[in-house]
């Protein structure tokens, strides 16, 4: 009776086997050629690929979960700074302005980006938009100059490829220490006594929320800049309503007030795209997360389909035995 029902479950099963399934499985890139395999130990071998594969899957995943709790943290630490940065700069746009649009002859392009990757496409949007500053100013006529400024790795490797010889400055490990104002006050002086300047174009990421960030550009003009939108009868540099005290001229004023207004910029961008940077760096680790549960749910429907057709092969080959013997 045993043989018999063997017989009958090895007739309803044999359809299902043939070579070509098998083959198809081999030349899988989850598993070796058969050349590579040999004659013997290959059901074994197919399934232990994928076991393997699973668990490199299952580490990546925990590397992704661990970088997302990382960037979590690092972002609430930043995003205090962040806010109470913007109140400083903005009285200094109601005085000097921030004019995309001033038409000068020497512009100053500072790009910020971060040292580290695996933060999604804020830095190439950074890049792409100071390109694309770099040639509407050079567009508008052969007299008109525009060099670069570079804060970070990921910038600078983009940007050496194509434009070199406009760089002026490079500066990275930015964030190697807690940004502070201290240490970007001494970059943004740093930058003043090496560049030649009628307006300094700021490009960077300011941040919204986790998922939202918008790739912004902060205009700081020269203070001569300045006071020739000044005389020329608009509101730039209009001093007269406020009370000086000291002996300072207007211009040692508005020179004084551009470095501050420039300090207190930079500031406010490093930290708008340090917060962007760890938000995009949440996001897409989030979403490799998800990928890489995805890829294990299907490696083990692989498995379990390979080790069932290693099963249902070996119960065959069994039958087929008894079958010659009783025979």
């Amino acid at each position: 009776m045993a043989m018999a029902a063997l017989r009958r479950e090895g007739r309803r099963f044999a359809p299902l086997i043939s070579p070509r399934p098998i083959t198809a499985v081999r030349s899988s890139p989850l598993y070796p050629t058969l050349e590579d395999e040999g004659p013997l130990g290959l059901r074994h071998i197919s399934t232990q690929v994928v076991r393997n594969r699973m668990k490199s899957v299952k580490n990546i995943q925990k590397i992704t979960k661990a970088m997302k709790m990382v960037a979590a943290s690092k972002l609430r630490a930043i995003q205090t700074k962040t806010e109470n940065s913007r109140g400083l700069w903005q009285p200094f746009t109601a005085l000097l302005g921030d004019l995309p649009s001033a038409d000068v002859k020497k512009n100053v392009v500072v790009t910020i980006s971060s040292d580290k990757g695996l933060c999604g496409g804020i830095n190439s949007t950074s890049v792409k938009i100071s390109k694309g500053l770099h040639k509407l100013n050079s567009a508008t006529g052969p007299e008109k100059e525009t060099k670069y400024v570079i804060l970070g790795e990921k910038a600078k490797a983009q940007l050496v490829r194509d434009s070199k010889k406009d760089i002026e400055l490079i500066i990275t490990e930015l964030q190697k220490n807690p940004l502070n104002y201290t240490q970007v006050s001494v970059l943004a002086d740093e930058i003043l006594k090496n560049v030649e300047y009628d307006a300094l174009r700021i490009v960077f990421n300011k941040f919204q929320s986790v998922v939202s960030f918008v790739p912004t550009v902060s205009t700081v003009l020269s203070p001569e800049i300045v006071e020739r939108e000044a005389e020329s009868g608009g509101k730039l540099g209009d001093l007269d309503s406020y009370e000086v005290e000291g002996g300072e001229t207007k211009g040692e004023i508005l020179q004084n007030l551009a470095e501050f207004q420039f300090s207190c910029t930079m500031f406010n961008a490093v930290l708008e795209n340090a917060c962007s940077e760890q938000g995009a760096r949440m996001s897409a680790m989030d979403s490799s997360s998800r990928n890489a549960g995805d890829m294990l749910d299907r490696l083990t429907l692989t498995y379990n389909r390979t080790r069932q057709a290693s099963i249902t092969t070996e119960l065959i080959e069994i039958i087929s035995g008894a079958s010659a013997l009783e025979g």
